[in-house]
């Protein structure tokens, strides 16, 4: 379990992420509990979350895009500078009694900004510092991390609150973000060697979302970590007033989100062990169980000493839950790819949180907090059940190792600027016409594929006179990103390959041919008579 942390950039890093998700509970557990003395909206209380979890939904494509096209060290540590300024200027605000609810809520929002920045250049990052096998432990460490910053952060930003005010809070926040991005700094990362151009930035969108798009098993994720925010964060919306139910101020609130971290620091300790004999799907199954169950048992119970206990068992779900899921997505995804599918997996987990705090907290306002979390909890479950044929697991984990293509694509004999394009590929195939129904399920796989990589389109054509002759055609949006498909290339696509070539009955390989789009210029015609 703690095999990662013995290799010293992986524990830097780890440091680090710590630091920020330190930070990131500070915020948002002052900012909650300022916004319950600022307002007596229930509304109010609950967007305090949605505030910090929209910028993710937002602007999540857009950062995990250029983490993989930027270098991730300096990415990383520039975003640890925004946080810090949004913590002085909180920190200024508060000390001045300058702040009010809806400015309470735009610089929460502002502060999510830096978590929509960090999230996927780190989850980028983990992989490529970390052998494969030991990728488990390191996501349940990094679990850890977020768990161990659910105590560390409420315990010190209730002290704070309680004795000297948010204020100081803000301002101790801006002091650890600087101190994590003086650890950063310290990392000397491997750079991507490429002979191309990089990657554009509208570009790099496109194909991450056409590549997460395209993936059965990320669809699949997506759904599963949307629909489980959705639930959970009625209860961490709704806690501060649960607090105040139990007649508690800021201590109780504290000690309620402390339970809850301890409660998943504690199952991730031993999620190596549970995971034996169990699947993902098993995984994901009895953590949106368990958590709804607890989250009824966190409302209901009458006295803190009953409602902690329940907290635990929530944080314990969760962790399993968001675990399970967090590995599926990672294994899912190629290095060249990872923080843009990162970032979109990222999207799904924090718009369910952000419509979730949002949607419970104005059922809760139209009833009350119980039967706001209870819908939440039977909700669940219920989508759960009612899309049970989906999996996170599919069968085996695809190999994405880097690998070159079998043959180079041959020199071209005509001068192509990069930007030259579209440029399509037609491969020809011979096949057996008995077979084409097992065919025709290989190009499915293929179509997918060659999409993941960037294509902007696919097509499979037979030849109204040859049985058996099939033309595949794909097009690369220019002559650079046709080049680029070679770094993209994975042991899965060779294995993918290999299947298509076991249909091909022609002898040699398949005919490859490229094209390359002719500019049509239109002025000689414009003075023809019509």
């Amino acid at each position: 379990m703690m095999a990662p942390l013995r290799d010293p950039v992986f524990r830097m890093l780890w440091l680090a992420w710590l630091a920020a998700n330190v930070t990131m509970w500070m915020n948002d557990v002052a900012s909650a509990w300022l916004m319950t003395t600022l307002t007596d909206s229930v509304v109010m209380v609950a967007l305090v979350q949605a505030a910090s979890t929209l910028p993710v939904f937002v602007l999540g494509l857009p950062s995990g895009a250029l983490a993989d096209i930027v270098d991730r060290r300096r990415y990383f540590a520039v975003t640890q500078l925004w946080v810090a300024a949004i913590a002085l200027v909180l920190s200024a605000l508060a000390l001045a009694g300058g702040l009010n609810a809806p400015l309470l809520l735009a610089l929460t929002f502002a502060n999510g900004i830096g978590m929509a920045m960090r999230w996927p250049v780190f989850a980028a990052i983990v992989p490529e510092v970390v052998p494969r096998h030991d990728l488990s432990a390191a996501l349940a460490l990094n679990g850890i991390a977020m768990n161990m910053s659910r105590i560390v952060g409420p315990v010190v930003a209730g002290a704070l609150l309680a004795s000297v005010g948010s204020q100081y809070v803000f301002l101790l926040n801006a002091l650890l973000s600087i101190a994590a991005f003086m650890i950063i700094l310290r990392w000397r990362s491997q750079p991507r060697v490429s002979a191309l151009p990089g990657e554009r930035f509208f570009g790099a969108m496109r194909v991450g979302l056409q590549h997460v798009m395209q993936s059965p098993r990320m669809r699949v994720v997506l759904l599963r970590i949307f629909t489980f925010f959705l639930q959970s964060s009625a209860l961490m919306a709704l806690l501060p007033l649960i607090a105040r139910r139990l007649e508690g101020g800021a201590t109780t609130f504290t000690a309620l989100l402390a339970a809850m971290g301890a409660g998943a620091i504690f199952a991730a300790l031993f999620l190596p062990r549970l995971r034996r004999g169990f699947s993902r799907d098993a995984f994901v199954a009895a953590g949106t169980g368990v958590h709804a169950v607890a989250a009824l048992l966190t409302t209901l119970a009458p006295n803190i000493w009953l409602a902690m206990p329940a907290s635990a068992l929530a944080g314990m779900a969760w962790i399993a839950t968001a675990n399970s899921l967090t590995l599926s997505a990672q294994l899912a995804l190629p290095n060249w790819v990872r923080a843009r599918g990162m970032s979109i997996y990222q999207m799904a987990l924090m718009g369910g949180s952000a419509v979730g705090a949002a949607l419970w907290g104005y059922v809760a306002s139209a009833s009350s907090v119980t039967l706001s979390i209870a819908v939440a909890a039977a909700f669940g479950p219920l989508a759960l059940l009612l899309t049970r044929r989906l999996s996170v697991d599919g069968g085996l984990d695809a190999d994405h190792t880097p690998v070159r293509p079998v043959a180079r694509a041959p020199e071209p004999v005509i001068a192509i600027a990069p930007d030259e394009g579209p440029v399509m590929v037609t491969v020809e195939y011979i096949i057996d016409p008995a077979r084409a129904v097992d065919f025709n399920a290989v190009m499915q796989d293929t179509r997918r594929a060659r999409l993941r990589q960037g294509a902007l389109s696919w097509g499979l054509f037979r030849d109204t006179t040859v049985p058996g002759r099939y033309i595949e055609y794909f097009l690369d949006e220019n002559w650079i990103e046709h080049q680029r498909r070679h770094e993209r290339f994975t042991a899965a696509d060779i294995g993918l390959r290999e299947q298509r070539l076991a249909f091909h009955i022609g002898g040699a390989d398949p005919r490859v041919q490229r094209y390359v789009g002719e500019p049509m210029n239109d002025s000689a015609n414009a003075n023809r008579r019509p």
